[in-house]
């Protein structure tokens, strides 16, 4: 393992954690994160833990295959869920698990999301499944959402929250805040009729126009 890309990455998931409190994305001490050191080891916050008093050294190394960590402060509970999406999905470095009011409120009905948004089908692919209900932090949790985010890179999980994946943890949380957005949409739709969908050829167009056009390249 790279040391000091360890160490930057534990810097970039505290950022992320305190940004995620700070834009509204969980309450208290839930959620979690989750970065991408190398094909073996990964960053992930503490367990049961302030994150406005959060500090780089304290975010936890774990192996992803072992699920071992370094230092003294256990990791997230979810750390099965974070490791088997990373080892799964090698395009994906960063990962925001939330409990976002309005996304759960649609995990609490036990359905998805269809495409209806363009910034939710360029940035997460299309439609938002919602993983099968689950006992949170075991293997059957992280089973369910590597089902319903396959080919995706956010979904719901029933009844607990959502999470959003990404190339690296900025898109991650831009991912987590699109689908807070996209929730809230859906909900407030319910009100005014039949949503019309987005098409599935359109979904793919948007998605690889994210992935391969949009933003400045060097």
């Amino acid at each position: 393992m790279n040391a000091e890309k360890a160490r930057q990455m534990q810097v970039e998931v505290c950022e992320t954690a305190k940004a995620m409190v700070a834009g509204g994305l969980t309450a208290g001490t839930w959620g979690n994160i989750a970065g991408r050191v190398d094909d073996t080891y990964m960053v992930v916050t503490p367990s049961g833990m302030d994150y406005s008093k959060l500090t780089p050294d304290q975010m936890v190394i774990v192996n992803m295959k072992t699920e071992e960590y370094e230092g003294e402060l256990k990791p997230t509970i979810e750390v099965p869920l974070h490791a088997k999406l990373l080892l799964t999905r090698p395009e994906v470095n960063g990962i925001v698990h939330t409990h976002s009011s309005k996304a759960l409120a649609v995990a609490v009905t036990r359905k998805g999301i269809p495409p209806i948004c363009d910034d939710q089908v360029q940035i997460l692919g299309g439609d938002v499944r919602c993983a099968d209900y689950t006992f949170p932090g075991g293997p059957e949790m992280a089973d369910a959402v590597e089902v319903a985010i396959r080919d995706r890179m956010g979904a719901l999980i029933a009844n607990h929250g959502a999470i959003a994946m990404g190339r690296n943890l900025k898109e991650a949380l831009v991912g987590a805040t699109v689908l807070e957005k996209t929730a809230q949409i859906w909900i407030d739709v319910q009100a005014l009729g039949e949503p019309v969908m987005i098409s599935d050829e359109d979904c793919a167009k948007f998605h690889d126009f994210f992935l391969h056009k949009y933003g400045q390249k060097k």
